[in-house]
Parts: structure tokens; sequence; C-alpha cells
């Protein structure tokens, strides 16, 4: 088996691939064949050493492959099942606690950046009907962040209206939920082509957030009073412009730290006299992403691939992330 490691504290230059035995499954492990992961921002903070991890820890979030053989207590898998990662594989269902989200893929146990890896036989879900290895590695990160964002912690209904920010895997999955739940989609984005792809894709407006700094006000305007939803994606470079986008009683939900947003001020007293429900989440549980999943399948939706790389080329696929130039997810497959 082959696997990337990240070594020497991280930076794009220390990930080296390093090739092992293939490892065997304990009585109630499974050992999966991958064949593909996705990039999100939190991989790249990982190999970068944004987030530290303990040396030679194998990176990717997510992950999508085959069934290759069962231990003995293994009852929900066969061999030749098709399979994709959990971002929490401990989180199965039921609200987030310590001892459920502890184990985080690619930074505190070992991600799907490799070849063959065995892993527990409830850390894993079914890939959609007609999906590929490289269109279900999009899922169990950014896809089940905007589907809980959304319809799990937003309870979104047809006929609301929803702010998604630029065009990352996770917003343009949030754009892709949102239409098929029946709701209105506004978005931010930097590029007049980007902006005319939003447009494509059934966005009510959109506004370039490098032209308009006060793109939240607009978007106020724009959507008759403000949006029902927004999923941040800036955390403090964000926020303040996302509560100007909320309507009295929105719903805010902070999934990320993207352009510098770790830190910031928000004015509190939009918070407060516009009445607005803030909320953080971190991806989802194995619950969620088994109800995802037959939603994708019920409304046929499909992931927007910007670019594939190759298993060797983890640092060149990072680089091109931090160009900004995708459109939807970057994968890797082998």
């Amino acid at each position: 088996m082959k696997s990337v490691h990240i070594t020497n504290g991280g930076g794009l230059e220390h990930l080296q691939i390093v090739e092992s035995a293939n490892p065997t499954p304990k009585d109630n492990e499974i050992l999966v064949g991958w064949h593909a992961t996705s990039l999100n921002y939190h991989d790249y903070l990982v190999a970068i050493g944004g987030i530290p991890v303990m040396n030679n820890r194998i990176p990717m979030s997510d992950g999508a492959g085959e069934v290759l053989a069962i231990g003995k207590d293994v009852l929900d898998w066969k061999i030749g099942d098709k399979v994709m990662s959990m971002f929490f594989p401990g989180w199965i269902d039921g609200p987030p606690k310590l001892e459920k989200i502890a184990g985080v893929s690619g930074e505190t146990i070992d991600g799907y950046m490799t070849t063959h890896s065995c892993v527990d036989q409830n850390s894993v879900t079914r890939i959609p009907k007609g999906f590929s290895y490289a269109e279900a590695a999009t899922l169990p990160c950014a896809a089940l962040t905007a589907w809980n964002g959304l319809m799990y912690t937003g309870k979104l209904k047809a006929g609301d209206s929803v702010l998604i920010e630029g065009t990352g895997g996770m917003s343009i999955y949030g754009l892709q939920i949102a239409k098929a739940a029946g709701a209105k989609v506004f978005a931010t984005t930097s590029s007049e082509i980007k902006k005319e792809r939003l447009l494509s894709l059934g966005c009510e407006a959109v506004v370039n957030y490098k032209e308009n700094e006060r793109w939240g006000k607009e978007i106020y305007k724009l959507s008759d009073g403000g949006v029902d939803h927004v999923l941040d994606v800036g955390g403090g470079s964000t926020m303040n412009q996302s509560i100007e986008a909320s309507k009295i009683g929105g719903h805010i939900t902070s999934i990320g730290i993207l352009s510098n947003g770790r830190k910031g001020a928000i004015t509190f007293p939009k918070l407060f006299f516009k009445f607005l429900h803030l909320r953080g989440i971190a991806v989802g549980n194995r619950d969620m992403q088994n109800e995802m999943i037959e939603a994708i399948e019920i409304n046929q939706l499909k992931p927007i691939i910007d670019k594939s790389f190759g298993f060797e080329e983890l640092a060149d696929a990072f680089k091109y992330q931090e160009s900004g130039q995708h459109f939807g997810k970057i994968v890797l497959e082998w």
C-alpha cells in the first residue's frame, strides 16, 4: 500500500509518499481500498502545519473506495461494497459529545490519502447509486456540512432564502441542496466569470464582494429584507456582513474560517435587534450522512468537480486550491 505522510511539522514540501504492507482487518473492521479523496480547507490547514498533527499522520478527511476484506463480526458490509468515509468516524448519531468527535479524520486519526486502510465497520456509509469514487469523495465533509447547516440545523423549508459565500465545495453544495428544497439562493463571489456560472445554476442574484465591501447590505436589499439562512464560511472576516444580509429572525450557520477569519469583531447590536440565531457546526454524524445520501439520490444531485489530480499530486492540488481559481470541488483519484 502507498500513503502520503505529513512530516517535519507540515508544509507542502514535506508531504512524503510511504510504502508499507497492507493491513489486516480486526473482527469489527473492514479493509477498504481507497480510490479517491477531495480537498477541504481543513485538509489544507493540516497539510501546511496550520493545524498541528503528529508526525507521519496520513491526511485528508474525505475518502471513497471498495471493501476488500471484512472481520468476522462485520454484518453490514460485504466484499465489493462501495463506501465513503466520515469526518467524525465516532459520531454515529445524536448530538455531538467530546468522545464522539475526538477522532477527526486526517487530523487526530489517520485520513484517506492512502490506497488501503482498516476502519471500524460503523465509520463509513454507502455511496449514492451511480456515483463514481471521485464524486462520492466530495460528500463527507463539504456536502454534509451544507446539509447539516441548512436541513438539519437550519430546518430549511420551501420558499426560504439562502446566502452562500464564495464558490468552494461547501458553498456550491449549499446552492444545490437549497435549490432542491425549493429555496431562493443568493451568492457572493470575487469573479465575474464565477458570477455568471452561479446565475446559470439558479442563483437569484450574485454580489462581487471585491467590488462592494458592504455586500451584506446589498444582499439585504436584493433579497427584499434579508435572507432566512446564511452559510458563513469566512468567520471573523465575513460575519459582520452575514449579519447585515440576514432578515429579522434569520439563521446564520458558522462553518468556516476562510480568508484569515479565525478572529474578528462583530456588531453585536445588529445581532441583538435582528433576533438572529447564530450557530456553529462542524460537519455532521452518520445518521445525517445517510439521510443526505437518500436526498441526493431522490433529487439526482451531482457534484461539481472543478479539477482532478493523481495520487502523487497532492501538493499540486493544494497549490491549485491556494490560487482560489476553483469552482466546486478539487479531487484526487487513483
